[in-house]
């Protein structure tokens, strides 16, 4: 409530002070980024191929994975730098700013791109170090990673994931613009 006589507006609670989204719903967003991104990794992939005459999955493999590490990152840093919403986040109503609620910058969005590996590099290199091979301890490593991860993010208060806390940004839900008439 206001005092009788104050004529300041109301405060409304900005990006930097509203509620993070579930884990949940972060968590959804991700698996529909996947999808996305399959698309992004396969145009790429054949682009890289075509212009390294690639003809066979291991040739150039080192080459092909720098490249599609670089277009990703290009995917992420861009949207996040123009609007801070993925296509997928989009969907799910995400944004991404700042910890003040600003707008990220290239800095904090590539650091945030690097940092985020953070889901996926500890499974892989424990696979590496451990000497195991095939899909069922990659995926059981992955699996464990992601419900690690995710689990701090339930345990803090912020319910922040832990790149975000390390980047200096914040997921906060995004309202649709309102529909103008027909």
């Amino acid at each position: 409530m206001r005092p009788a006589g104050s004529t300041a507006a109301p405060v409304t609670p900005g990006p930097a002070t509203q509620a993070p989204p579930s884990v949940r719903r972060r968590l959804a967003a991700m698996v529909y980024e996947s999808v996305l991104l399959f698309g992004v990794v396969v145009a790429a992939g054949l682009v890289y191929g075509v212009l390294t005459g690639q003809r066979h999955a291991l040739q150039g493999a080192a080459g092909l994975q720098l490249t599609l590490f670089v277009v990703i990152g290009l995917y992420f840093v861009w949207f996040w730098m123009h609007g801070g919403q993925t296509l997928a986040m989009k969907t799910w109503q995400l944004r991404l700013v700042a910890a003040d609620g600003s707008s990220p910058g290239a800095g904090r969005a590539i650091a945030r791109y690097l940092a985020a590996w953070i889901w996926i590099l500890p499974a892989l290199a424990g696979v590496g170090l451990a000497g195991l091979h095939g899909s069922a301890p990659v995926s059981a490593a992955l699996a464990a990673n992601i419900a690690v991860v995710a689990l701090l993010a339930r345990l803090h208060p912020s319910r922040q994931f832990l790149h975000d806390l390390l980047c200096g940004t914040r997921i906060v839900a995004s309202k649709p613009p309102p529909r103008g008439r027909a």
